[in-house]
């Protein structure tokens, strides 16, 4: 016999309520999206004793972490198709001009909903150029010494929108 929707919320909240430290520690390996749902129910409640402050703290961190690789990845990928037109203008797509414009997009969207990430923006540029421009090798087909060793784009040319080079 199949559980109706109802029945199978019943069940969910009871197990969300039923949770102690230890069983929601377990909760975490066997049940990640339960584990946040019960954590979230916890928190509500102001039950913060009870929650599971090991993984929570984790998953926070992660969270930033993810919008620092979100924001590396994006800006690698405007770098690169920035160094592919300049470099190869005979081969310029609309779809290189698209990657830009989108990646450009994320970047900003991630600046809006996290301002402080500005700063590591800066912190990660050279790194990221020196991806782009192993990148750009790869795809390009081109000798890493095409590209220049320091990224020829400022950090406001990559950000702004209207920048195409030359």
């Amino acid at each position: 016999m199949t559980q109706t929707y109802l029945e199978t919320q019943d069940i969910h909240e009871s197990a969300i309520a039923n949770s102690s430290l230890n069983s929601l520690s377990n909760l975490y390996e066997c049940d990640f999206n339960l584990w946040v749902e019960a954590t979230a129910q916890l928190l509500r409640e102001g039950r913060l004793t009870e929650l599971d402050v090991v993984n929570l703290l984790d998953e926070v961190e992660s969270m930033g972490n993810s919008d620092k690789h979100a924001l590396s990845s994006d800006l690698v990928v405007v770098l690169l198709h920035l160094l592919k037109w300049q470099y190869q203008p005979n081969k310029r797509t609309r779809s290189w001009e698209k990657s830009i414009a989108e990646h450009r997009r994320r970047i900003r969207k991630i600046f809006k909903s996290s301002p402080s990430l500005k700063n590591y923006f800066k912190q990660t540029f050279d790194e990221c150029y020196l991806d782009a421009r192993k990148q750009a090798k790869i795809e390009t087909r081109l000798p890493l010494a095409h590209f220049p060793e320091i990224c020829p784009f400022t950090s406001e040319q990559v950000l702004d929108e209207d920048f195409l080079p030359e």
